[in-house]
């Protein structure tokens, strides 16, 4: 349960003790600290249709709030706003019943469902960079969380058309007649150079379409 989920339920129980006959609003995140950690203004909305001041209403709901769990400590300021403050020992309470959990108190899906997570898709035939690697890990993280959650994951890290890259430089390499040692950064400029190459000579791109062919029959 989300930790506002926790505070809205304390409210809620306040606004049954408190004989307020109504659906009890959500608190949100203070604005600054001296206000507290979260904040309830539905005293205000709530003056209207009870006809009562809304100060005496936040005072009402203050009296039976339930300050012994999730919040320490609460205040009624200008003219009916409530704030709240978190209760430290229960904060560390959760965190150590989470750190004794195998799964940080965090339960799977009730209903999985199946996704997939596509990776970087680095063209095979071009040096990568860190644009890659990053789309590589932030895939990986979102894999690792949904998986953990119970889904069923596909990983896919989709390489691309990644015959022709190749087809293209082989030929080029055997019209240049390397044979020699080549390096990464060699191989980057022999796919540009054949790359222009494949689309100003028909006899060149007929002769890679073949590696293709090879390369994809095994």
């Amino acid at each position: 349960m989300k930790l506002k989920s926790y505070i809205n339920d304390v409210i809620k129980d306040a606004f049954s003790k408190a004989g307020i006959e109504h659906d009890a609003m959500s608190v949100s995140e203070a604005t600054k600290p001296e206000f507290g950690d979260y904040q309830f203004n539905g005293a205000m909305a709530l003056s209207k249709k009870l006809g009562k001041n809304p100060r005496e209403i936040a005072q009402n709901i203050v009296e039976h709030l339930d300050l012994t769990s999730v919040l320490s400590k609460a205040e009624i300021a200008g003219p009916g706003f409530i704030n709240l403050w978190l209760n430290p020992m229960w904060i560390a309470s959760q965190c150590q019943d989470a750190l004794e959990d195998d799964r940080l108190g965090i339960s799977t899906r009730e209903n999985p469902i199946k996704v997939v997570v596509d990776y970087s898709g680095p063209n095979m035939a071009k040096q990568m960079h860190v644009g890659h690697l990053r789309s590589t890990i932030i895939g990986d993280t979102l894999a690792n969380l949904l998986t953990f959650l119970g889904d069923d994951v596909i990983r896919q890290n989709h390489i691309g058309d990644w015959g022709t890259q190749f087809g293209m430089l082989i030929a080029y390499l055997e019209m240049k007649d390397e044979d020699g040692a080549v390096s990464l950064k060699d191989l980057e400029q022999f796919y540009k150079d054949a790359k222009g190459e494949f689309d100003a000579n028909e006899a060149f791109a007929n002769k890679a379409r073949e590696y293709v062919v090879k390369i994809q029959s095994g």
